[in-house]
């Protein structure tokens, strides 16, 4: 995934909850990455998938609090958090256990997901297993908001003639979706990943901010519902089991 980077303000989402979201392209598609800044009870704040660092988003982000947590939800969104690891040095850095072998560059990072040292009850983290972008999502319980990476997308109707093509073919064009290729290539325990989602759909979620795409506002809990179908239900248990 490479940046074709442009000026773009940050917006209120919710209270204690800003974003932004810059291009991308990924496989010829010219699509948008989404980052967040979001207030912990602490009054610090966590930085989840950071786009280039501009002075604008410093300024937005700095003005919610100070940055104390900068997060890569995933193997494929981490591309700029190198520059915000330099900017604010003091601040913890969260990934998945993979990306060390992917960015050695980076400062050590607590592995997200594990018990030592998260956020507190600011974020609950949720990884999703057996998906091998080894993305966690996390849920901010003081707005209700939802964040996945990639586990889920809302691209709207894109222009780009290839982008168009591919997401009409992949079932992600103008719906909330999760794209034929990643169903197809990302899941090597099926099961396992829907008892993640599942976990997901039991918070009171209000509201999701997804890697690519608008935030889901309306009717959010059917639309990460109708997405995450094609994940089979997990096995009823018997009785006495």
């Amino acid at each position: 995934m490479s940046g074709l980077e442009q000026q773009c303000p940050m917006r209120p989402l919710t209270d204690g909850v800003i974003v932004t979201d810059g291009p991308v392209s990924f496989i010829g598609m010219q699509l948008r990455a989404t980052m967040a800044a979001l207030r912990l009870p602490s009054g610090e704040v966590a930085v989840w998938a950071p786009l280039p660092l501009t002075d604008e988003r410093r300024a937005a982000v700095t003005a919610l609090g100070p940055v104390a947590h900068l997060i890569a939800p995933n193997l494929l969104h981490h591309l700029w958090i190198g520059q915000w690891t330099a900017a604010f040095p003091a601040a913890r850095l969260h990934a998945p256990a993979g990306l060390q072998r992917k960015r050695p560059d980076l400062p050590p990072a607590r592995q997200l997901g594990s018990d030592e040292g998260g956020f507190g009850d600011g974020l609950l983290e949720v990884p999703i297993a057996g998906f091998r972008l080894e993305e966690t999502a996390l849920y901010h319980r003081d707005s209700g908001t939802l964040l996945t990476a990639d586990l889920v997308h809302n691209v709207g109707r894109p222009t780009h003639a290839w982008t168009v093509f591919y997401s009409k073919a992949m079932g992600f064009y103008d719906e909330v979706a999760v794209s034929r290729a990643l169903r197809w290539t990302a899941f090597d325990d099926r099961r396992a990943a829907r008892r993640s989602v599942d976990r997901l759909l039991e918070l009171p979620i209000e509201r999701a901010v997804l890697g690519h795409g608008q935030p889901v506002e309306n009717d959010c809990r059917d639309a990460l519902e109708a997405a995450w179908r094609f994940l089979p239900a997990a096995p009823a248990q018997l009785c006495g089991q």
